[in-house]
């Protein structure tokens, strides 16, 4: 499919069509008339779901970010945060896959029927290239990423697994050398830095207090949360950001309805024994964690830097741990604070140096370079 930029006539900086091999002396001048609107090719500030359903192109220099890039960031720091716990509450009483899987069909489906009211069938159609790739980073972002911090959480605390969480940054700047783009000295350093705090966040499962396996699969998560971040912004994703985080909604959700499938979670499940504070946990992930903050964070990768996006993982943490705290009463043990402060430290060291002038994410995004 082909998006909106691709299928524009070339224009100057000043928003007009190039002349081309034209000769500029048979140009007759301009007439007076109204200022033109600008570019439909354009980068878009997203006000609401109408906004977000327009394509989105290359990402801006962090200096000309606007005000809709640090809302969107809002709200993936803080409802993100929040997930942790709701999926901490949904697993008291749903299969991990199952919920997983139930969530993001759900979030799916319903921002399919969005596309189709608002926008007709057109919406949803996408090249063979871009289902492709949009099915791969959802069963990175979702399967791969979400599925094993839900299995994840049915053996260790929310705030636990959001500080694990925290180190995404660190694996997107290993991506990023691998990509071609060397990491600096202080890079290396935030990255060492952070491994020493997931290595302090281990020691309770070292010590037999949480079980090892819960650890091992959400530092498995970061890992495939990571990749899928690092690989939507280099191959070619729908131009509609709607359109795509509904394709990778439903292709993450199939995957985890699949796993969950094979691992017999269907077995002596009773819906009736889902507690009410189970439901209204996974009615929110459905309606805040995915159709809100999971689009926005869609949008952000295609319209800020990968290194800005993922600070997301600063204030996760610290949400995720109050809530625990206040909430369920999960203990802060000295491990958590420390290994969390470490983790947190390594990131902060790697985001302050990746944001300087030059350091921004260099590859255009695949949907602009169709």
């Amino acid at each position: 499919m082909t998006s909106p930029a691709s299928s524009q006539p070339a224009t100057t900086s000043g928003g007009s069509p190039d002349p081309g091999d034209r000769d500029v002396r048979d140009v007759p001048p301009a007439s007076p008339g109204p200022t033109p609107a600008p570019d439909a090719a354009g980068p878009t500030i997203p006000t609401g779901p109408a906004d977000l359903a327009r394509p989105a192109d290359a990402a801006e220099p962090a200096a000309r970010l606007g005000g809709a890039v640090w809302l969107a960031l809002g709200v993936v720091y803080v409802v993100w945060g929040s997930t942790y716990l709701g999926i901490r509450i949904a697993v008291e009483t749903m299969p991990s896959f199952l919920s997983a899987a139930a969530r993001f069909l759900t979030a799916g489906l319903v921002l399919v029927g969005y596309l189709l009211v608002r926008q007709g069938p057109a919406a949803l159609r996408v090249s063979g290239r871009q289902l492709a790739s949009a099915a791969l980073v959802g069963v990175l972002l979702l399967t791969g990423g979400n599925g094993l911090v839900v299995l994840g959480e049915t053996s260790v605390p929310s705030g636990l697994a959001a500080l694990l969480v925290a180190a995404v940054p660190l694996w997107m700047v290993v991506l990023t050398s691998f990509g071609g783009e060397r990491p600096g000295r202080a890079e290396i350093g935030g990255v060492l830095l952070g491994l020493v705090g997931l290595g302090v966040l281990s020691a309770p499962a070292i010590g037999g207090s949480v079980k090892p396996l819960g650890v091992v699969l959400v530092i498995c998560a970061t890992l495939t949360w990571a990749a899928g971040s690092f690989a939507s912004k280099r191959i070619p994703m729908p131009g509609n950001v709607l359109t795509a985080s509904a394709y990778q909604m439903l292709a993450g959700g199939l995957c985890d309805l699949l796993i969950g499938l094979v691992r017999g979670e269907q077995h002596g499940f009773d819906l009736a024994a889902v507690s009410g504070r189970s439901w209204l946990a996974l009615a929110y992930l459905v309606l805040f964690g995915s159709l809100l903050a999971f689009t926005a964070y869609a949008w952000l990768l295609r319209s800020a830097p990968l290194t800005l996006v993922a600070t997301y993982a600063y204030v996760n943490p610290v949400v995720a741990v109050l809530l625990g705290w206040l909430i369920l009463a999960e203990p802060l043990t000295g491990p958590t604070l420390a290994g969390g402060s470490i983790v947190v430290a390594g990131v902060c060291l790697v985001v302050s140096v990746s944001r300087r002038p030059g350091r921004s994410a260099k590859a255009k995004p695949a949907s602009a370079r169709r």
